[in-house]
């Protein structure tokens, strides 16, 4: 049975009990600040879970992808791990509880294929309860299954948790005996090879707080016990059904690896469990390729792309552990090309969008591998030099923060740095490596557990909301309108009342403030009630559906319950609506230009002024980006209507309403079409034509990342007002130069290029002055212990190029067959810096210039045993390094 069949009957058997449909979330579409992607199916139903939000279902289903990455090391070296997955999920909120839940799981299992169901043998499922759970005990018995397979298990295997605080309880699991050739009788208390984990009914009773492991805990609050969490892994239910060993075998990964073992030559091997690695590399190789393209291909696929940070990183370094482990397979060429359709082919069957956006996807998933490429290369020749520097010196062994600089500055892995140091006969410092890689990871925990805050606390906000209802947004259609102080709160707690000078949060029955969201910035404006009179700075949603006002009381008094009126600032709202719209025309214009992989990935809608953060692999050329302006005017000018209606997901997509990458979608959202120009899911407010946004002009084009770009732009008068200014820069600029406007320009160049050419001469006569004294101040070297040595501070002005040269030029004026030191300092912007340089007379003394300096500078500087420099003192110190390398040589 396929893969997307599998999902399709999963679906289908809860579609028919009941359960609402619900998509899989994109994989980084979360708010919760200790995860980076979706990592389990219950996540995006989290806050209905903890009653942050009202579910619009009783009871959903769905299947959702998923990312998990602490032990990515580990991928490929067993059998059933791998980086993305998916999630068959069916969930109740305060609907049903354990005898719903197990019946519905034992009848999908178990009911004929020519039914619907997966027709397992029921004579082969054992299930597992938590240890005192005898209600989950008592309801598989009455199932039918025989009490000799329950199996009662404690906390470490049947009570689950997000591994942070939140909602957890026991759980009851689905194993399947799939026979004596995978190993020992007795059930997965004996062999979990044999007896293959595949559904997990999760029962939410318990919010718990203090997770220091999966057995500790604290448990700070129940549930109601009607909310159901189970989960059948995707891809085990398909290894069992596919009649295969394990998931790399599925019929949506065989053929990723398959490719990948046929570019290589390498055999891919089929053994089950735990595979080892040095004895198997190349099994192990070919499934961290299979996994690791196959979640590339996800991930872009939902909109993220590679960075040096955060989720990029994530993609970044799994992206480069599958070129990597191809080039160890002996494949050196572009491996991607020929890898990810393979996984797109696989599949698109279940996701179709990964193939209708498949040029958007290999964009960046080949640009990335040929970034990497470089890397390989640039960082082989660092490590070339390091090992020519560590021969030098007559070591064994690289260091281990020479590996670590390499692996974490320039992204060379240790593996190969390995392998290449072992061909020239050297050794790596390993244990040091391991060490810096130790001290890393411990910051990054310290930094993870600082911003591990678990789930903000929102009571204020949700009783307000559960007491009253949403609140309703009347700002599409009205700027100010009558309305009822429902709630007053103050540092996170109800108040009574407010007076003068109070900062407070305020909740009206209805607003016309827009609360900040979708890039667009908050209202802000006036609310008078009763005698007193508050300013609104800033307005948000802490919870989906309550606006929340953040204001100042600047007279009188304010109480809750009192019925006032709420005014925004119009011109302010009008210079925001402006922006807005003129965003949602340069995102659609620049897909125009540069294709649909042009996609939004943040913005900015401020009074006058706009700020849009694209997807896309290159930068944007000049002229693209005055045709861009040029196209958007021309909207501007055809004055086009702007409206906004609501409709299904389903028509948005139909009528190719654009869509922002990683946000999650209700089933109902709000269109806004700009003539038939520009068509785009948005919530925000709008002009009513294209026409009153008056002008738009484009400031600046710039990279805020890899892959990713960011336009400026100014909007109305804002615009109006630049372009004056710049007339008027202009207008003087013609004045001084004597020429027509059109000319400035070529004028300006040709002055910078004087400048330049000046700046060049003024160079070569200082480097001339420089080296000048060179060979006098080498006739003068000075005999330290048989070392010729000459110390001298560098000309007023020279730079650090000059300085290096003067040392050398010294040194080569000095008999080679006689040991010379040379000590250059210089003083530039207040400081002090030092050069020596050191011949291999000297060298094979035992005198090497990174030591000399070092010596100068307490530890500090660096650079190779015949040329180093370091700098930081204070300027007055420089004679006194002169003196401190003369005094290390006479010691040596």
């Amino acid at each position: 049975m396929k893969t997307a069949e599998i999902k399709r009957r999963y679906l289908a058997h809860f579609e028919a009990n009941g359960h609402a449909v619900v998509p899989s979330a994109p994989l980084p579409a979360i708010s919760d600040p200790n995860l980076l992607f979706v990592n389990a199916g219950m996540v995006q139903f989290v806050p209905y879970f903890l009653g942050q939000q009202t579910p619009p279902y009783p009871r959903a289903v769905s299947v959702q992808k998923c990312i998990r990455t602490p032990d990515i090391d580990e991928v490929g070296k067993t059998s059933r791990h791998g980086t993305f997955f998916q999630m068959n999920g069916n969930f109740s909120f305060g609907d049903y509880f354990k005898a719903g839940a197990i019946p519905l799981a034992w009848e999908l299992s178990t009911k004929p294929v020519a039914e619907g169901g997966f027709g397992l043998d029921p004579e082969r499922i054992w299930p597992t309860v938590y240890l005192d759970d005898d209600e989950a005990y008592d309801i598989w018995r009455s199932v039918g299954v025989p009490v000799e397979r329950i199996v009662r298990r404690g906390k470490k295997d049947n009570y689950w948790s997000m591994g942070i605080p939140g909602p957890a309880g026991p759980c009851s699991e689905l194993f399947y005996d799939r026979g004596p050739a995978y190993g020992r009788e007795g059930g997965p208390e004996v062999d979990e090879d044999r007896y293959l984990e595949f559904w997990n009914l999760v029962f939410m009773q318990y919010e718990i707080a203090d997770v220091t492991s999966k057995e500790h805990f604290r448990i700070v609050g129940e549930l109601p016990k009607k909310n159901i969490d189970t989960g059948m892994g995707l891809e085990r239910i398909a290894s069992i059904l596919q009649g295969v060993d394990n998931l790399y075998e599925i019929d949506e990964v065989r053929p990723i690896l398959d490719r990948a073992s046929e570019l290589s030559g390498k055999r891919y091997g089929t053994s089950s469990g735990q595979v080892a690695a040095e004895s198997h590399p190349d099994d192990v190789r070919l499934r961290v390729v299979a996994d690791h393209v196959r979640t590339a291909l996800m991930l872009i696929g939902d909109g993220v792309t590679p960075s040096n940070e955060g989720r990029g990183y994530v993609l970044r370094r799994i992206m480069r552990r599958a070129i990597r482990a191809m080039r160890l397979l002996g494949y050196q060429d572009r491996a991607l090309p020929e890898l990810l359709p393979v996984a797109r082919d696989c599949m698109s069957p279940s996701y179709p969008e990964l193939a209708t956006d498949f040029d958007r996807i290999s964009q960046y998933a080949y640009a990335e591998e040929d970034a990497f490429l470089s890397t390989l290369r640039a960082g082989t020749t660092i490590l070339d030099t390091a090992i020519s520097e560590t021969k030098q010196a007559g070591k064994p062994a690289l260091s281990g923060d020479k590996a670590f600089q390499l692996h974490d500055t320039y992204g060379f892995p240790i593996d190969l740095t390995l392998e290449i140091a072992a061909e020239q006969g050297l050794t790596v410092d390993a244990e040091g490596f391991r060490r810096l890689m130790a001290d890393q990871r411990s910051r990054a925990k310290a930094d993870a557990k600082a911003r591990k805050t678990g789930h903000t606390d929102l009571s204020a906000y949700r009783s307000v909301l559960d007491g009253g209802g949403p609140v309703s947004f009347t700002g599409y259609t009205e700027t100010s309108r009558e309305a009822t102080v429902r709630a007053l709160l103050s540092g996170g707690a109800p108040v009574a009342a407010a007076v003068e000078g109070d900062t407070i949060e305020l909740v009206l029955d209805a607003t016309p403030f827009y609360a900040e969201g979708g890039g667009q910035q908050p209202d802000q404006g006036l609310i008078t009630v009763g005698g007193g009179e508050v300013e609104v700075f800033d307005v948000q949603q802490p919870v989906p559906g309550l606006v929340v006002h953040r204001a100042k009381v600047r007279r009188g008094e304010v109480r809750a319950g009192e019925t006032g009126f709420a005014e925004i600032d119009l011109t302010r709202r009008r210079a925001i609506s402006r922006s807005h719209t003129a965003t949602h025309l340069v995102h659609q214009t620049m897909r125009n230009f540069l294709g649909e992989s042009a996609t939004q990935a943040g913005s900015l809608n401020a009074p006058g002024r706009l700020r849009f953060d694209f997807n896309t692999p290159t930068g944007v050329a000049p002229s693209v980006l005055h045709d861009v302006e040029q196209q958007v005017n021309e909207v501007l000018l055809a004055d086009l209507e702007v409206h906004a209606f609501i409709t299904s997901l389903e028509e948005a997509r139909r009528i190719g309403a654009m869509a922002l990458f990683g946000e999650k979608y209700g089933d109902e959202v709000r269109v806004v079409e700009v003539g038939d120009y520009a068509r785009e899911l948005c919530g925000g407010t709008h002009v009513d034509r294209s026409g009153q946004l008056g002008l738009v002009k484009i400031l600046s084009e710039s990279s805020i990342g890899s892959g990713v770009r960011r336009v400026e732009a100014l909007v109305g008068m804002d615009a109006f007002r630049f372009l004056a200014k710049e007339h008027l820069l202009v207008a003087r600029l013609a004045e001084l130069y004597r020429v027509p406007s059109d000319q400035v320009a070529d004028r300006v160049e040709q002055t910078v290029t004087q400048l330049r050419d000046a700046e060049k001469e003024l160079e070569k006569l200082r480097a001339q002055l420089v080296l000048g004294g060179a060979a006098a101040l080498a006739a003068q070297a000075k005999d330290v212990r048989g070392v010729a040595y000459v110390g001298t501070e560098a000309p007023e002005g020279a730079g650090g190029n000059d300085v290096r040269t003067l040392a050398q030029e010294i040194r080569g004026r000095i008999d080679p067959a006689r040991p010379a030191v040379v000590a250059v300092a210089a003083r530039a912007n207040g400081k002090a810096s030092l050069v020596v340089a050191v011949n291999g007379a000297a060298r094979s003394r035992g005198l090497a210039a990174n030591d000399l300096v070092k010596a100068a500078f307490s530890g500090r500087g660096g650079g190779s045993p015949d040329l180093a420099q370091g700098g930081g003192l204070p300027a007055a110190e420089a004679p006194k390094l002169l003196l401190t390398v003369e005094q290390a040589i006479s010691e040596a």
